[in-house]
């Protein structure tokens, strides 16, 4: 039997009264493209800074390809191959998109301060490098012909792709994605799903955070839901649009998609 890619076991993140994740465990297949969902305020992106290490959880405990990492900080969890964005898009908007894919491979230089100050052949080995290998990973999603365009010139849905792309510059075992359709229009959302499912194909574990219930529907293999720091449901897109619980969290018990309504008129 394989180890999962990522592995979390009971983990609970409380902020005193508050239990924003409490005894939830997960467990991510190579290959997946895993979705968690819920409404606002469900816990999803706090549990993805615990498993990312930018959290330390009350309890439990996060592995990473049979690694224990929950006591790690989130460059060493990194640097041991997961990588992640962020609900804002974190570009450096006066850069082009190349310089900001080379950002993307800090962790792999060899570099030091002497050798860029004074330009060492271990400088320009580096620079060389990470050129050849940014270059490499725009051709291999379709964007090589933007390296040179400023980021901040570009429309919001390819700079969320060039955001990626920098993630994949980790040479990532997996990717999380924290809401990555947040602020898209319909065609820019359809594009986003097809570029995740187009990175899947070429080998990538992928794990994303949504509350579009549509994008992930369309877009993942597996789901599992939060609803108020806790997991209420966990399976395929066909199980999770059935299941009652979580019909009731997106739309009320009163008020279930295709359900009639009922009112106490007398009340």
């Amino acid at each position: 039997m394989s180890i999962p890619i990522i592995k979390a076991e009971n983990i609970c993140m409380y902020f005193g009264g508050l239990k924003a994740v409490d005894k939830v465990n997960m467990q991510i297949e190579q290959g997946d493209i895993f979705g968690i969902i819920g409404p606002n305020g469900a816990g999803k992106t706090t549990f993805f800074n615990v498993c990312s290490g930018m959290n330390k959880p009350t309890s439990g405990r996060i592995w990473l390809c049979g690694e224990d990492v929950t006591n790690m900080r989130p460059e060493q969890v990194a640097a041991r191959g997961m990588a992640r964005t962020f609900q804002n898009i974190m570009l450096f908007k006066y850069m082009s998109v190349l310089e900001n894919i080379k950002i993307g491979f800090h962790l792999q230089l060899k570099t030091k301060l002497f050798d860029a100050v004074f330009r060492s052949k271990s400088f320009h080995a580096d620079e060389e490098f990470i050129c050849n290998k940014g270059m490499e990973i725009l051709s291999m999603i379709g964007l090589s012909g933007y390296a040179d365009t400023l980021a901040g010139n570009l429309p919001y849905g390819i700079q969320r792709k060039v955001e990626i792309a920098r993630a994949l510059a980790l040479n990532p075992k997996i990717l999380l994605l924290d809401e990555p359709a947040a602020g898209m229009n319909p065609n820019e959302t359809n594009s986003l799903s097809e570029f995740i499912i187009s990175l899947n194909q070429m080998g990538y574990t992928i794990a994303v955070i949504e509350h579009d219930m549509k994008f992930v529907m369309g877009t993942c293999k597996k789901i599992m839901v939060l609803n108020f720091g806790q997991k209420i449901c966990e399976g395929t897109p066909a199980v999770v649009k059935k299941d009652r619980q979580v019909r009731e969290a997106y739309f009320g018990k009163g008020l279930i998609a295709g359900e009639a309504v009922t009112t106490d008129a007398e009340g």
